[in-house]
């Protein structure tokens, strides 16, 4: 590639932010309110010697922008931001500092902890270090893709028939012996045939990937051999992580993840992405000077307004991006838009999302980002989904956002949990109505504010504590990896470990956690809502008791294909065919009123057959409850779905009619064979939950 002459640079146009190229030269805009100058230093191809450095010649209100004639894609850079140092003010401007141009396309070098990254004095932080960082500096590659996608469409699968499958893209191919051991844990092994086949077989309509930005380690777990597997600690926004790549190239690791969103695409999944716009990886105000704080600190950051040189933490991860400010809202826009529109994912689930819709006085609701993603033309018509809480005041927001958006609802997590698990250990666990409230899409939560049941993401496990397996065989955490003392994750299990903590041999026990197993997930995977389901759950992967194993990227997070759970596999496909085949519970709120033909939408039953009503619901010694569903989602015949909560089986006196059991949640993969007239008892057995369906519903599994 010709070497561009840096002072050919021309004013350019301050729009759009990045480096762009038009075919005949390159246009670079960069924003800065505070900067007093801003220059552009040009690389080699290696990004190891600079051939050229010139100030940007263009400033339009708080764009710094140049044209550069004649620079081709390819050209590697790097941004010097002049200004200020006075960090009791908020403006940290170091220009010995190197910075990554937040816009970056493709990030050039492997970062390194070293003392030059930091722009305060490490023995002095309130003074300026001196030491330039260039050598070892991340940099930015100007790109132009042209992508061929070969017609590929979204799936664009209805609320009502969405199942979200949370995973890990190295963790689910990593250790999985049908997928070349060149592509195993990375988008290629996602996409490989032997991973669609399982998902296609599951039934999930969704993958929610774990983070795939370009993020860093942490120096603290570096410095204990450790890395940031998990990836909540983005550096580059609009980058695809080069760690999940089997191809080497950013525009073979571009390419590489497009050819993963197509071929799930074909087999009509939809790929979402955990995303992380609350902080950034620069963390507090001892940490590094690597792109934002070094371009604009008091910009980019919410800094408190009584001492700008600390950071608000909402996050506790160091630092707090300010969404308030309309240039850091613009690159989250640019930043969603850029991976819906150029690659193809289907929307975003947002890692402690109140950060985003947090103004001068807490979470607004109407807040600016919720307004421009709602008028948005790309991002109003893709799933969004919220994990509603941060660790500011007043960050717990489960059903507090807007209307359209689906929101983790850990409410039914717990209650699920503890209401199949507490019990069984003897403590006190909730009750039959707390249990009713939550399987029916949590109306008190979302039906006030006239939101959908679907916008309720039910879920017993996510990748964010113990795994299922572990749910039911640990009492406590098992974290000592981590190098933390195990302090870190949560401390007390909500779950049963069965009788014995960890691996057993005994077959009760293991018999006992495979019943609660099966019963957790048939719970979440019917319930009204849209279900989601933590990769590995179904193949009865443990992570010997660690429940935050966000820095084990190894055999603790890896799934073991060769030891997976046949059955529980069969059972969780099983339930989730019912789910697409009959849907119990359709998109719309019960009221439990009848029809003019006298039948009711819901009905709730004891185990005598009489309704369930009035105190009955909180009575804490009783356990066992129907719900009869006389207009489900899509079966065309009334459905009856029993619960047994209690460690002693009991019999239920079935409505009248003619009933055949699709769903034994007692029975390894969920089958039965009981077809019998009503007004007969259902012998249910203990801590099981079955789904019976009237004489012509048009269910048709196995």
């Amino acid at each position: 590639m010709k070497t561009p002459d840096a002072h050919a640079l021309q004013a350019g146009q301050p729009w759009p932010l990045g480096a762009h190229f038009d075919g005949k030269g390159v246009n670079f805009a960069i924003v800065s309110e505070h900067a007093q100058a801003m220059e552009l230093c040009l690389y080699d191809a290696t990004g190891q010697h600079e051939i050229g450095r010139t100030a940007l010649p263009g400033r339009s209100n708080d764009v710094w922008h140049g044209y550069l004639p004649g620079a081709l894609p390819g050209l590697v850079y790097g941004l010097r931001a002049h200004g200020p140092w006075r960090p009791e003010r908020g403006h940290r401007f170091n220009p010995f500092k190197l910075l990554l141009d937040p816009y970056a396309r493709e990030i050039v070098g492997d970062f390194a902890w070293r003392d030059q990254h930091f722009g305060a004095d490490l023995r002095h932080p309130l003074h300026l270090d001196q030491a330039d960082n260039a050598a070892c500096a991340l940099k930015a590659r100007v790109v132009h893709d042209d992508h061929d996608w070969a017609g590929d469409e979204p799936p664009r699968t209805p609320l009502a028939d969405s199942v979200l499958y949370e995973v890990h893209v190295k963790g689910f191919s990593a250790r999985n012996p049908a997928v070349p051991e060149a592509l195993r844990g990375s988008y290629a092994g996602l996409a490989h045939p032997a991973s669609m086949a399982h998902l296609k077989r599951l039934g999930v309509t969704a993958v929610s990937l774990l983070p795939v930005h370009y993020a860093l380690d942490e120096q603290r777990l570096v410095h204990m051999g450790l890395t940031n597997y998990w990836g909540y600690n983005t550096l580059g926004f609009f980058c695809p992580s080069p760690r999940l790549a089997s191809s080497q190239g950013g525009a073979a690791q571009r390419t590489e993840f497009r050819t993963m969103v197509a071929a799930l695409h074909a087999a009509g999944i939809e790929v979402l992405l955990d995303v992380v716009y609350n902080h950034t990886a620069e963390t507090d105000e001892t940490g590094p000077t690597l792109s934002f704080r070094g371009l604009d600190n008091a910009l980019y950051y919410r800094l408190p307004p009584e001492q700008k040189a600390l950071y608000e933490n909402h996050t506790g991860c160091g630092n707090t991006l300010d969404i308030r400010e309309p240039r850091v809202l613009q690159l989250v826009m640019d930043s969603l838009r850029y991976w819906v529109t150029q690659m193809h994912v289907d929307g975003f689930r947002f890692d402690l999302a109140p950060v985003l819709g947090r103004g001068d006085n807490g979470f607004e609701r109407g807040g600016p980002f919720f307004a421009a993603v709602a008028q948005d033309p790309v991002l109003s018509r893709v799933k969004m989904v919220a994990e509603p809480w941060d660790i500011g005041p007043g960050g717990y927001q489960v059903g507090g956002f807007p209307r359209g958006w689906m929101e983790w609802n850990d409410k039914f997590r717990d209650s699920m949990r503890g209401f199949w698990t507490q019990a069984a250990a003897g403590r006190p666990a909730p009750d039959r109505g707390e249990f009713a409230l939550r399987l029916c899409g949590s109306s008190d939560l979302y039906q006030p504010r006239n939101r959908v049941p679907g916008e309720s993401v039910n879920y017993v496990v996510s990748h964010d504590g113990f795994t299922l397996a572990d749910l039911v065989a640990y009492d406590q955490r098992h974290n000592a990896a981590n190098g933390e003392n195990n302090r870190d994750g949560h401390g007390h299990n909500l779950g049963f470990n069965c009788g014995a903590e960890g691996p057993s041999d005994d077959p009760q026990v293991l018999a006992l956690r495979a019943k609660l197993q099966r019963v957790l997930l048939a719970s979440a995977l019917l319930a009204q809502g849209t279900p989601m389901l933590a990769a590995g759950d179904e193949l009865g992967h443990s992570q010997g008791g660690n429940n935050n194993p966000y820095c084990q990227d190894n055999a603790t997070t890896w799934i073991d294909w060769c030891r997976a759970d046949a059955d529980l596999t069969a059972f969780t496909a099983r339930v989730l065919a019912l789910r697409r085949q009959a849907l119990p519970f359709g998109g719309h709120w019960y009221s439990g009123l009848s029809d003019p033909l006298g039948l009711h939408d819901l009905t709730w039953l004891q185990a005598d057959g009489t309704a369930l009503t009035g105190a009955a619901w909180q009575d804490a010694g009783q356990r066992v409850l129907g719900c009869l569903i006389g207009k489900p989602g899509r079966a065309r015949a009334p459905l009856l779905l029993l619960v047994n909560g209690s460690q002693a089986d009991a019999d239920f006196l079935l409505p009248a009619g003619v009933w055949r059991c699709w769903l034994d949640s007692t029975h390894p993969q969920g089958h039965s064979r009981w077809y019998d007239q009503g007004e007969q008892a259902y012998a249910l057995p203990a801590l099981s939950l079955s789904l019976l369906a009237a004489e012509g519903a048009n269910i048709k599994i196995d």
